[in-house]
């Protein structure tokens, strides 16, 4: 299949043109560039949203639940499992659509699983880059629904316009979101599994901590909303929450300059991976393979070995 044809059938929303075009990307394949830059021109309209919190907090099921209230408005929903990379296979270890066999195969619903392959943020390098193909496949939403894996979340808030908190009432999860640092990025917390005891006693305490965070009259302050996503109880509420949200957002210009910041976290971190592997040329490699030995037996030290590395560099750069 021609990459006209490709790119052209991603804009039509053919999904084994989409479901080809993420696994390009997820290889590293060097037409994957010129693929992104091609669909660059579509992308833009999709609402890009982020669940996250700790392990079992039901983020799954909510994520089903809020697919299945945006088909109910006709919407067209792209969804972005990131799961924890398997160390056997390297592939994705929990299957998508055995946890969301409900929605899997509704033809307004597109689901992915992506392996986390080591990054430290919780999301996979290459999850922006599918989300701009969701993007270009005319996806309303793009939900990324993220491995949980605690302060190391935080990649998801470079992902999102607007990011949502899930807590459960037992194990203090809500003094550990504060420590993790997912207070900062949350733009409101859904208390999930609020039936259960220690609801209101989490409530208190996710209140208490948000009286601390530094607002003025004119910023956004995060609510709290209670769900029991298995009865599907509080979906309609967490939506329109999001749409509050992204309302204020627009409203008040800050979305172009957290999609502008975004983009700019985004261009540097491409330019440093460039750069990177530009560094570590063959010749360059190697050298640096010679001169351990010396720096082990003392003759010089890993300053000077980097030095001379990167002076190498600066000059094949100038010829």
């Amino acid at each position: 299949m021609p990459d006209d044809i490709l790119i052209e059938k991603i804009f039509n929303n053919d999904k084994r043109a989409v479901s080809r075009a993420i696994s390009i990307i997820e290889s590293g394949n060097s037409n994957s560039t010129e693929l992104l830059k091609d669909l660059h021109k579509k992308i833009g309209g999709a609402y890009r949203i982020g669940i996250t919190g700790p392990p079992g907090a039901g983020k799954s099921t909510l994520t089903n639940q809020l697919t299945k209230y945006y088909r109910s408005l006709n919407k067209k929903v792209g969804i972005i499992a990131v799961d924890p990379t398997s160390p056997f296979t390297g592939g994705a270890l929990l299957g998508d659509r055995v946890r969301m066999s409900e929605i899997g195969s509704d033809p307004g619903v597109f689901i992915r699983s992506m392996a986390t392959r080591g990054s430290l943020g919780g999301l996979s390098k290459k999850t922006i880059d599918a989300a701009d193909v969701l993007d270009a496949a005319g996806y309303d939403f793009i939900i990324f629904e993220t491995v949980g894996v605690g302060q190391s979340e935080l990649d998801v808030a470079k992902a999102a316009d607007t990011t949502v908190v899930v807590l459960v009432p037992e194990s203090g999860d809500s003094i550990q979101a504060m420590k993790a640092g997912l207070m900062e990025i949350a733009d409101f917390f859904v208390l999930n599994k609020s039936d259960r005891p220690g609801s209101e006693s989490a409530m208190v305490a996710l209140k208490t901590i948000l009286m601390l965070r530094d607002h003025t009259e004119k910023s956004w302050m995060p609510n709290i909303l209670k769900s029991v996503a298995s009865e599907n109880t509080g979906t309609k509420e967490i939506a329109d929450e999001i749409e509050k949200h992204r309302d204020y957002l627009q409203k008040s210009g800050l979305l172009k300059l957290k999609r502008e910041s975004n983009y700019k976290i985004r261009i540097k971190e491409i330019v440093e991976h460039l750069l990177k592997n530009e560094l570590w040329a063959k010749e360059r490699a190697e050298s640096l393979e010679a001169s351990l030995s010396q720096v082990v037996e003392g003759e010089t030290s890993p300053y000077q070995i980097a030095e001379k590395l990167f002076n190498n560099f600066k000059s094949s750069v100038n010829q």
